[in-house]
Parts: structure tokens; C-alpha cells; sequence
């Protein structure tokens, strides 16, 4: 994948915390959505390409880690593609929020991933990974260190 280089560069500053929260809460409710459709397709289809009774859907261990695995897949490829080709999920244009390189550039697939990984760990470290952005100097939350990544705002226009 080619990186692209991201415009207004010069105009754009560290993205604080507040901004961050915001859209990462109106991001839960896309991937809830996601998620939602995920879980009904993984429903009927044990229930009726496998043919497994109503009761018995969600019993085994094979329906639960499925699901498990496919609502983490999906949350993944949610972010990835969005971070990977414009740098912004929806929330994040909404608080006019991107990430990006150190030198301006959209991110790599690898950084993507790596983002979401950090991320899942800044959250069930009781979101301290996010906290950091209140302690680091150039407002990096994990994520952003970890990936090399900057989460900045961008002018209104």
C-alpha cells in the first residue's frame, strides 16, 4: 500500500484528551452496529446453514470463540481501513481528529494493527493508555507511541 502525504500540515496541533474520548465514544457506537450485524449473520447461520436448534445456538465453544474472534476481526479491519486510508473514522472527522505519521503521511496496515492492539490494552489497563495523552509532552496516548503515530486536530475550514 502506498502511503499518502496529508494536507495542512502546518495548521494542525496535538489532539487532547476530551476530543479523543469524543470520538472514540461515537466509534463504540459504529462497531457496536458492526457487531450487531455480525452477531445476527452468526446466529442464523447456525442456525440454519448448520441446522442447530434455537436453544442450543451460543452453547458450544466453537459458536462463542467464533463470535469472539469474528467481533475482533471486524473491529480490526473497521479501524484499519479507516485509519489506512484517510487517517480518520467517522468519529474522528466529527471532532476533525487524525492520525497520521511523525513526518505527515497516512499510516502503514502494520502501524494500523498495531494501534489496535495497544489500544485494546490501553483500554483494559482502565484506559490508562489513554490518560498518558494528560502526562506526555507531546500529548501521545500507547497507541500513538508504540505505532510511532501522532493523533492531531485538524483547522475548522
Amino acid at each position: 500500500m502506498v502511503q499518502r502525504r496529508l494536507s495542512q500540515l502546518d495548521s494542525t496541533w496535538p489532539a487532547a484528551l476530551p476530543r479523543r474520548l469524543g470520538a472514540m465514544i461515537y466509534d463504540g457506537f459504529l462497531v457496536a452496529a458492526i457487531w450487531i450485524g455480525i452477531a445476527i449473520a452468526h446466529v442464523a447461520f447456525f442456525r440454519f446453514v448448520v441446522g442447530q436448534p434455537a436453544d442450543e445456538i451460543g452453547v458450544g465453544s466453537l459458536e462463542v470463540w467464533s463470535l469472539r474472534l469474528l467481533l475482533v476481526i471486524s473491529a480490526m479491519v473497521f479501524f484499519t481501513f479507516s485509519w489506512t486510508r484517510g487517517g480518520m473514522t467517522l468519529g474522528m472527522q466529527t471532532w476533525r481528529l487524525r492520525v497520521q505519521t511523525v513526518d505527515g503521511y497516512t499510516i502503514t496496515p502494520l502501524q494500523s494493527v498495531v494501534r489496535c492492539l495497544i489500544a485494546w490494552v490501553s483500554l483494559a489497563a482502565f484506559g490508562l493508555g489513554y490518560w498518558w495523552v494528560l502526562f506526555d509532552s507531546e500529548r501521545r496516548s500507547w497507541p500513538d507511541i508504540v505505532s510511532n503515530t501522532r493523533t492531531v486536530v485538524l483547522p475548522k475550514r
